[in-house]
This record gives C-alpha cells, sequence and structure tokens, in this order.
C-alpha cells in the first residue's frame, strides 16, 4: 500500500478511492484499470470546496460554467481568465483531498499551444490548481502536446463543447450516427495519444460513451453520457436544487439548496422585522 493510501480520511475501511489521502492524476487511471468509478462536481469558492471535499468528491472543477452561475452571463462564453482565476485559488485554498481543475475559458488557448500554455501556467502559478481542462478532440492536439511537454496535466473535453455551441448549433447530443460515432472515438484516441490524462465526454450516446470508455486507456468522465464512463461530473448548482430555472434532462437532483436557503432567509427577515431576532442569547 502506497504512503498516499495508508489511511481512509473519513473513517472506515481503507479501500479505493476513498483511500486517497490526496488525488493525484495517476489515481483515476488507477481506479479505471481497478473498474472503480470516480466523482467530480464543478465549485467555485471555498465553502463549497470544503464541503465537497470532506464528502469525498475526488476532483473539483473550477468550472467556466462559473459565467452562467456564478456571474450570470447568459452563456460560458464572456467568462475571462482574470474572472476564473480568484474562485480557483479559493477552490484550491479549500480542499485537501480532491484534485483541483481548473477550466480555461474560451478565447484563451484555442489561438496557439504557446497561449495554451501561457493561459495554464497562469492557473496554475496564481491559483494553485493541479491540472488544466480545454474543449476539444484533434484540433487541440498542438495545444494538449504543448502543455503535457511543459509539465501542465491535461483534461481534454470533447462531444458537445459548451464554448462552441453556435458552431455546433446549439446544445445538441453529440455522436448520434455511425460517422459522428466514430468522430467521437478519433478525437478520444488523439487527445489520449497528445498527452491527456482524461477526457470528458458531454451529451453522448450511452452506447458511444461505452465504446470509448472501453477503448481508450485515460478515464472518461461523463455528464449526459450514460454510466459507463470511469467518472461522473456535475454542475453543483444544478445537482443540489440552487439552480431554480430549467436544468438539462441528464442532471438528478440529490438535494433542495434553494429553497433551503429561501425558508432560512424569510425566517430571518421575519425576526429581525419582529424583533426577535437578536436575541439575549445573541448579545454581548
Amino acid at each position: 500500500m502506497s504512503a498516499e493510501a495508508e489511511v481512509a480520511p473519513y473513517g472506515g475501511t481503507p479501500t479505493g478511492a476513498a483511500a486517497v489521502k490526496k488525488v493525484r492524476t495517476h489515481h483515476l487511471r488507477d481506479w479505471k484499470q481497478a473498474g472503480e468509478k470516480f466523482t467530480m462536481l464543478t465549485t467555485y469558492d471555498v465553502a463549497t470546496a470544503r464541503i465537497f471535499d470532506e464528502a469525498g468528491v475526488d476532483t473539483l472543477l473550477v468550472g467556466d460554467s462559473a459565467a452562467n452561475v456564478v456571474y450570470g452571463y447568459p452563456t460560458s462564453l464572456p467568462v475571462s481568465v482574470d474572472e476564473l482565476i480568484p474562485l480557483a485559488r479559493a477552490v484550491v485554498r479549500g480542499a485537501s483531498r480532491a484534485l483541483v481543475i481548473g477550466d480555461l475559458p474560451f478565447g484563451s488557448y484555442q489561438g496557439s499551444p504557446e497561449q495554451a500554455y501561457a493561459t495554464s501556467v497562469r492557473f496554475m502559478k496564481e491559483a494553485g490548481v493541479a491540472a488544466i481542462k480545454l474543449e476539444g478532440g484533434v484540433e487541440m492536439v498542438p495545444q494538449i502536446e504543448r502543455l503535457a511537454r511543459g509539465g501542465i496535466p491535461v483534461c481534454a473535453h470533447i462531444g458537445f463543447t459548451p464554448q462552441s455551441e453556435h458552431a455546433l448549433g446549439g446544445y445538441r447530443v453529440q455522436g448520434r450516427g455511425e460517422d459522428a460515432a466514430e468522430h467521437i472515438l478519433r478525437d478520444a484516441y488523439a487527445v489520449q495519444e497528445a498527452g491527456a490524462f482524461a477526457v470528458v465526454l458531454e451529451m453522448v450516446p450511452g452506447p458511444v460513451a461505452t465504446e470509448v470508455t472501453r477503448k481508450v486507456e485515460i478515464p472518461t468522465i461523463g455528464i449526459g453520457a450514460g454510466n459507463q464512463t470511469d467518472g461522473q461530473v456535475l454542475v453543483w448548482q444544478d445537482a443540489f436544487g440552487l439552480n431554480q430555472g430549467r436544468v438539462p434532462r441528464f442532471v438528478k437532483k440529490y438535494a433542495d439548496v434553494a429553497t433551503a436557503l429561501s425558508d432560512g432567509a424569510r425566517a430571518y427577515v421575519a425576526d429581525v422585522k419582529s424583533q426577535a431576532f437578536p436575541g439575549a442569547d445573541h448579545t454581548f
């Protein structure tokens, strides 16, 4: 047993993913080889990072989805590197076990391998993330190769890639039909050979994601891609009910945070107006 896996962080028997004291990129491949699933959630602040880390979530993604759920942009396209780095820095401070991955925003890496490297260096030096994620398959091979050569772990992202929503014709499932499915597999092989340590498959038909997961050596992380991928990722505000609008079909709601917050806020307002708060117990 390795030094990193000697003690389970939250009690119990040290087995598999739960036994790892600090998640590294190689652990994801180890879990794939062992047939053990792993988890990823998005997060953007120290409090949720700490909660998810202590709950045993294996990887935390500071996603460009912050554009929507933190900054209120209509799409992920407007968010900038300067807006994401402070969020990533906070998540790193809150996570002691989970692997923290920074998401490169639109326009910060597509221009050239050197642009991708410079942006990734900022995320690693200024925020302290352990890896970065970028969108694209075959077309991103030069960027992935440059980052891998420079010692920066890369998680690729293929299938539906939100930063390319206009080019893809909106939020549409990718990989339907024999030719499209072959394109997904080709992208997966390409990012693997370029040096990516894992690949996200978004909105890909389950059978296609299953085939990709079976054929590639690197771990696959599904979102709307069935349950046969090696890991799963969700946006936490969707999964735990903070978003009150429409959520994608592939989201399962595990909690109702919005209602709990609303009830608490209403109770606070009522107590202040009635002078029930602060009471004697809350007064020096």
